[in-house]
């Protein structure tokens, strides 16, 4: 996907999600919901008119942020060896950013007939996944990947690392999946001891390989 192709489908997307949310103001409360517990229990709101914008705001400056910094980094040229794949990431996590906007708005029209956690941890595993099939492509730069002293300083290090960041990422998704069948606190540790413990492993396993190397 081209990153032309990539900017008019993101923006035309956020710019759908901000109108559908004007459109239906008159029908949204003054105080929306903004948070859920691992319960799936309400513990925080928003005003009305950050509940429709914030989301799409957000987004927006996300965007920019994931178009901007790649041109400014110093190996840019690596980036562009996977920008395709980037580029669909790009447009994942756009969608998945709406799609959890999508559900508050949803939620705040008094749809409430589903647990919020079976419906964003699927995607979210989805999501991981395609992180871990992103981090087997990547090429060493300063911004995307698993960025640590040892990976920036060498490619061998920076392959391996991310090699087996894929994996680990990818069975996050699916453990992050395989929780929205339980719900509640269960769900929770399912998505967030795998993904904390593969970072933390990861970061671990990067500076392994690299002191492996300098001895050699």
């Amino acid at each position: 996907m081209t990153t032309k192709t990539t900017s008019i489908l993101v923006l035309t997307l956020i710019a759908i999600a901000a109108i559908t949310g004007a459109l239906l103001w008159n029908q949204l409360p003054e105080q929306m919901a903004s948070h859920w517990n691992a319960n799936d229990e309400v513990d925080g709101y928003i005003s009305k008119f950050w509940g429709v914008f914030l989301m799409p705001l957000v987004t927006l400056g996300m965007f920019g942020l994931f178009i901007f910094l790649p041109n400014i980094d110093p190996l840019k040229a690596n980036i562009a060896q996977f920008r395709g794949v980037f580029n669909l990431f790009i447009v994942f996590m756009v969608v998945f950013m709406l799609y959890i906007h999508t559900l508050t708005i949803v939620w705040s029209l008094g749809y409430q007939n589903f647990r919020m956690s079976a419906a964003m941890l699927p995607f979210l595993g989805v999501l991981f996944i395609l992180v871990g099939y992103l981090l087997r492509q990547a090429k060493r730069n300063f911004f995307i990947g698993i960025r640590t002293p040892w990976t920036l300083s060498s490619d061998l290090v920076w392959d391996k690392t991310h090699q087996l960041g894929s994996v680990l990422f990818m069975a996050s998704g699916v453990l992050s999946i395989a929780g929205s069948f339980f719900g509640g606190i269960t769900a929770f540790w399912l998505l967030f001891i795998p993904l904390m413990g593969s970072t933390l492993f990861l970061v671990i396993y990067s500076y392994i390989l690299y002191r492996n190397e300098t001895k050699a």
